[in-house]
């Protein structure tokens, strides 16, 4: 049973944080504790982007992004996954270069710390030269670097399908058990 941590920052993409938790609602028996971290700027866009879709009424426990005591903030906590959908460049780079201001970087510096799954969902583009060494220092340190590209080989017919690509895969790389569409399969 896995402990995992889903970290929702101010990059455009509210539809992959929202598929990926309605997805983690369907998996329910594959996990046994989920903590929620919305940054100001996530609840913002989440509106703008998603209308008046709630965002905290997801069977998880919500951490404002100060609280330090969250279980997640220490490596004995023991939480297995931590996922930032979707992950924006600025919190990216805070995370490469160990600046731990907020729950949601503290949290992601213990997870590469204690050698556990660090997923970043990034969503700009395109990318500039900082962009990619942050990539590659955080790749070295052991995360998982993921661009929220939807694949198109499922021929997806609507937004939310085509963004269902990307859950899938965050979920695939989480290490969960889920039924996709699989190439050739």
């Amino acid at each position: 049973m896995k402990k995992i941590v889903v970290a929702i920052t101010g990059a455009s993409g509210a539809i992959y944080a929202k598929g990926l938790l309605d997805k983690l609602v369907l998996i329910k028996k594959q996990w046994v504790e989920l903590g929620i971290i919305m940054s100001d700027n996530a609840k913002q866009v989440w509106v703008t982007e998603l209308g008046n879709e709630p965002y905290d009424n997801f069977p998880g426990r919500y951490y404002s992004k100060n609280d330090f005591n969250a279980p997640f903030a220490s490596g004995s906590g023991q939480y297995d996954t931590m996922i930032i959908v979707p992950c924006s460049m600025g919190t990216l780079g805070r995370i490469a270069t160990g600046i731990s201001n907020d729950l949601v970087t503290r949290a992601a510096d213990v997870v590469l710390k204690e050698r556990r799954k660090l997923i970043c969902a990034v969503r700009d583009t395109p990318y500039n030269l900082i962009h990619i060494r942050n990539m590659e220092t955080i790749t070295l340190a052991g995360g998982i670097i993921c661009p929220a590209s939807p694949s198109f080989y499922s021929k997806p017919t609507t937004i939310e399908q085509a963004a269902a690509t990307v859950v899938d895969r965050i979920l695939d790389l989480a290490g969960f058990d889920i039924k996709t569409f699989r190439w050739n399969s």
